[in-house]
C-alpha cells in the first residue's frame, strides 16, 4: 500500500516532521536521543519482556520504524506485519530484517481508511511511540479499529512519551502530543466493539507501567506502556473495577489526599512515613518494592531522602495515574505499575526492602503473599507493613458487617505475626499501634473540621460529611478495641 492516505493538516505536519528526522536512518534519529544506543540496550529487552506470549501468532507492528523491534518480534511470531508511513524508513527496516520470511513490510498511514485488516485476525498489536503523533480524534478512531482487528483474547501493547519529551535531539518544531497517561487509559477503557452477531467486546487493562530503563538512566517516569486484552463485555473484572469505580474514584483519592497530606492516602501521611521508613536503615542504591503505593508520596520521600530505587505497584488505575502525574519533574528513581501483588512475579532476591501501608487488609490469602515477599527479598532484606487489624474477640455484628461490606480480611496482631513467621521470616516484630492510630485519626478529623468551609468549597458538602462520618466511625471502632492497627517489621536472614 502506498503512503498516500494523508488527510488534514495534522497528517501533513507529522509526515513532514518525520521526513525531516528520517534523513539519518540511525537508532539515534529514530529515538531522537544522542544516548539512544545505550538506552536501547536496556529498554528494548525490557519492553519485550513485558509482552504477552506471541509465539507462532500473528503480530501487527504499527510505527515499526527502522525495525528496532521488528526482528525481535519475527524470531517468535508466526507472522509479523511491520508498518510505517515513511517510505525510506520501512525500506531500511526491510533491508535490515528482510531475511525473516515471516515478515510483511507495509508503507501505510495508520489513519488511512484504506488500511484494513480482517476482523478478529490479529493476536497482538504492538506499537512503540505512535499515538503521540496522532490527534485525539485519530487516536480514538484507531483504537476502535484495533479492537475489531483483534481476536477475542488478543492483546494491544503500546508505549508513549507522556507529559514532556525525553530525547535530547534538537528540533525546529515539535508537533508531538505529550498527553497525560489518564487520557490513554480513558480512551482504551471506554472503547467498545460489536461483531456481526451482536456480541459486545471491550478492552481489559492487563498492565500499565513506567519503562524502568528511563527511570534508572534519566530519573524520568514519562515513558509509559499499557497492555490491554480484548474480552467479552460481560467479563467480570471484579476487585479492580470496585477500587476504581467505588472506593478509589478520582474524587475520593483527592479527598483522602486532602486529609492525609500531599502525595499520601495512608494514615498519618508524611509523619508516620518518616517514622516507619526510619526503621528500615535504607542505603543509597537499594531497591524498594512498595506494595499498594497509592499516589506515591512515600516512594518520592524514600527515593529523594535515601537515594534508593523504588518500584511502586497498586491495583488501582486511578492511584497510579495520580502517582505518575505527581512524579513529573521530580527527577527521582521511582517507577510505577498497575499490578496485582497476588499475581505479580519477581525474580527471587530482587529487593532490599518491601514496604506496604494499609493495603494488605484487601488480600484474602495473606500466607501466600508473605511467602512471595520472602522470596522476593534479598538475604538480610527487610519487610515493613502497617495494616488494619482486629481484636482477638469475635467481632460485633456491626463490625462484622463493616468488614464484609469492604471485603477486608482482618486478623489480630498476634495471628498476623505468626503468618509472617510461617512464611519464613526469622525475626518478626509485631506492635499494636492502635493508640497512635486513634491520635492520628483525631488530628486528621480536627483538621478537616477546622477547614470545613475550604473543604466544602473544593469538594462538596456531601464529600465533607462522608469524610467526617468515616473518620468518626473509625475512631469509634478503634476506641472500642474492635478495630486495631498493627505495625510489623520482619527480616530475612
Amino acid at each position: 500500500m502506498a503512503a498516500n492516505g494523508f488527510v488534514g493538516d495534522e497528517r501533513k505536519v507529522q509526515k513532514n516532521y518525520w521526513i525531516e528526522h528520517s534523513v539519518d536512518l540511525t537508532v539515534e534519529a529514530m529515538m531522537l536521543d544522542s544516548k539512544a544506543a545505550d538506552l536501547d540496550k536496556e529498554e528494548r529487552p525490557e519492553v519485550l519482556s513485558l509482552l504477552p506470549s506471541y509465539e507462532g501468532k500473528c503480530v501487527l507492528e504499527l510505527g515499526a520504524g527502522i525495525g528496532r523491534f521488528t526482528g525481535e518480534l519475527a524470531k517468535k511470531a508466526g507472522h509479523v506485519i511491520a508498518l510505517d508511513f515513511i517510505e525510506n524508513v520501512i525500506k531500511k527496516n526491510e533491508k535490515i530484517n528482510g531475511h525473516y520470511k515471516n515478515v510483511k513490510f507495509l508503507c501505510a498511514d495508520v489513519t488511512s481508511p484504506d488500511l484494513e485488516f480482517s476482523e478478529g485476525s490479529l493476536d497482538l498489536i504492538f506499537s512503540n511511540w505512535l499515538l503521540m503523533y496522532l490527534s485525539d480524534k485519530e487516536v480514538e478512531n484507531l483504537v476502535e479499529r484495533m479492537v475489531k482487528w483483534l481476536k477475542v483474547g488478543g492483546y494491544i501493547f503500546f508505549r508513549e512519551s507522556c507529559f514532556h519529551q525525553s530525547g535530547d535531539c534538537k528540533r525546529k518544531n515539535n508537533p508531538t502530543h505529550y498527553r497525560e497517561p489518564r487520557y490513554y487509559t480513558k480512551v482504551f477503557k471506554e472503547c467498545h466493539a460489536t461483531d456481526d452477531s451482536g456480541n459486545s467486546f471491550e478492552l481489559s487493562l492487563v498492565g500499565c507501567k513506567c519503562i524502568g530503563a528511563y527511570v534508572k538512566n534519566k530519573k524520568n517516569q514519562n515513558q509509559i506502556c499499557w497492555i490491554w486484552q480484548k474480552v467479552d463485555s460481560d467479563n467480570d473484572r471484579g476487585f479492580q473495577r470496585f477500587l476504581d469505580s467505588v472506593q478509589y474514584k478520582s474524587n475520593s483519592i483527592l479527598r483522602y489526599e486532602r486529609v492525609f497530606g500531599q502525595g499520601f492516602v495512608s494514615t498519618g501521611g508524611i509523619e508516620t512515613t518518616k517514622e516507619f521508613v526510619g526503621k528500615l536503615d535504607l542505603k543509597a542504591g537499594q531497591r524498594v518494592l512498595d506494595v499498594g503505593c497509592g499516589i506515591g508520596g512515600g516512594d518520592f520521600y524514600m527515593a529523594e531522602e535515601f537515594d534508593v530505587h523504588v518500584v511502586g505497584i497498586d491495583l488501582s488505575i486511578n492511584m497510579i495515574s495520580f502517582a505518575l502525574e505527581r512524579a513529573t519533574g521530580l527527577k527521582c528513581a521511582v517507577e510505577f505499575e498497575v499490578a496485582d501483588c497476588t499475581k505479580k512475579i519477581y525474580p527471587d532476591n530482587s529487593f532490599d526492602v518491601i514496604y506496604s501501608r494499609d493495603t494488605i487488609l484487601h488480600i484474602q490469602d495473606k500466607p501466600a503473599l508473605f511467602r512471595s515477599f520472602y522470596k522476593w527479598l534479598k538475604p538480610g532484606g527487610r519487610l515493613l507493613i502497617s495494616d488494619y487489624c482486629r481484636s482477638s474477640e469475635t467481632p460485633s455484628a456491626e463490625f462484622g458487617e463493616y468488614i464484609k461490606k469492604r471485603g477486608y480480611d482482618l486478623h489480630d496482631v498476634k495471628s498476623y505475626k505468626q503468618m509472617l513467621k510461617d512464611a519464613g521470616f526469622d525475626v518478626v516484630v509485631a506492635e499494636d499501634r492502635t493508640n497512635q492510630f486513634i491520635q492520628v485519626l483525631q488530628r486528621e478529623l480536627n483538621k478537616v473540621e477546622d477547614e470545613k468551609d475550604a473543604f466544602i468549597s473544593d469538594f462538596s458538602q456531601e464529600d465533607y460529611d462522608e469524610i467526617v462520618e468515616g473518620w468518626k466511625a473509625k475512631l469509634m471502632r478503634s476506641s472500642s478495641g474492635e478495630q486495631r492497627w498493627g505495625l510489623f517489621l520482619a527480616k530475612k536472614n
